[in-house]
């Protein structure tokens, strides 16, 4: 009982000093990492400025863990059996985090409710110049890399190869993890970024639930007992291709529009009602299908794990939960903010996320 306890406490230590040096790391490399700056007046009238660098922080941060786990000097499978203690640290730190933004807080709100602890307090906190609302996506999804690669590994240092399904799932995750980072720019400018205070609601979906949770498909790999078929992997990149195409293009078009009211969308003048609102592209379509090619992304992960449990598709559910309930804010919104051209907006692109059904 003895040795347990002791082994215990001291992997608890270990994830506790992993989890620290990995965000430490980070925040110092968000510093000190080239990258260029973009300035963004947020919901209050400041002005905020965000360095672009989360990019090249993502490669040099998988180079010094493959190099460290070559070398011998880092095992990257032992991340997947800390799995426990790391979500447990995770959400200690998660709490104490959202406590010191609520001591911090704007003294107007000092002594609030509930709600200024849950939702948060101050718009864009910053400490050393890093805008921690911003920076907490890094932690959130370079972590959620970190976590699938050592599933990769314990798989191969348990079975010495790779199953065609885990091969693939690697791909489709570090493409979206990637590609959110080289298209940074474009979450300057998302409603979490302008709009969304920073409180504990942020702070434990990035901390917690995207690494902890959005890797359950490749956690579910390691062990699977059944690989996919030719025909089963070329269906999924076809999938996985065009739920990307449909998520990053829709981001892409309404973030050309917005720099440029004049830019061209599929190889046309971008149309728009009263130049305010476009039309064109995916957006002349339907009003969310950013979300519906997210869905197709996830699901494409979740599909290289079969049929054999329905746990991993937990995830998928989750985001089709998530995504439509976000659709229906989004639509309440623009409703209040456009008013009789909102309507006419929908008139043009009748669908909210599924063309002809939804």
């Amino acid at each position: 009982m003895n040795d347990l306890l002791v082994l215990s406490v001291g992997s608890f230590i270990e994830a506790t000093a992993i989890f620290i040096a990995f965000a430490v790391a980070l925040f110092i490399g968000s510093m000190l990492l080239p990258g260029r700056r973009v300035d963004l007046v947020d919901a209050e009238g400041a002005t905020r400025s965000f360095r672009l660098n989360g990019a090249i922080l993502l490669v040099v941060t998988l180079l010094v863990v493959g190099a460290g786990h070559a070398l011998g000097w880092i095992a990257i499978g032992r991340i997947q059996a800390l799995f426990l203690e790391l979500f447990i640290v995770a959400n200690l730190f998660a709490f104490i985090f959202s406590g010191y933004l609520f001591w911090r807080g704007k003294p107007r709100a000092i002594g609030g409710d509930w709600r200024d602890f849950f939702f948060g307090q101050d718009l864009n906190p910053v400490h050393f110049g890093i805008d921690l609302k911003f920076f907490s996506y890094r932690p959130s999804l370079i972590a959620l890399a970190i976590f699938n690669v050592s599933f990769a590994v314990v798989q191969y240092e348990t079975y010495d190869r790779l199953t065609l399904a885990m091969i693939l799932y690697q791909c489709f995750t570090l493409v979206y993890v990637f590609n959110y980072f080289q298209f940074e720019v474009g979450m300057v400018h998302t409603w979490d970024i302008v709009s969304e205070r920073f409180g504990w609601m942020l702070v434990w979906g990035d901390y917690v639930l995207v690494p902890f949770f959005y890797c359950i498909g490749g956690w579910w790999l390691i062990h699977a007992p059944n690989d996919l078929s030719i025909g089963a992997a070329v269906g999924l990149v076809a999938l996985f291709t065009f739920g990307f195409w449909m998520f990053r293009g829709a981001n892409q078009q309404k973030h050309r529009f917005k720099q440029d009211a004049g830019s061209k969308i599929w190889g046309k003048p971008a149309k728009t009602l009263d130049g305010r609102l476009l039309v064109s592209g995916f957006w002349g379509i339907g009003r969310h299908l950013n979300y519906t090619g997210e869905i197709c992304v996830y699901l494409a992960f979740t599909l290289t794990v079969g049929f054999e449990s329905w746990i991993p598709y937990l995830l998928p559910l989750w985001l089709i939960v998530l995504l439509g309930h976000r659709s229906l804010r989004d639509e309440r919104r623009c409703r209040e903010k456009y008013g009789e051209l909102w309507e006419r907006y929908t008139k043009q692109a009748r669908f909210a996320m599924v063309p002809y059904v939804y």
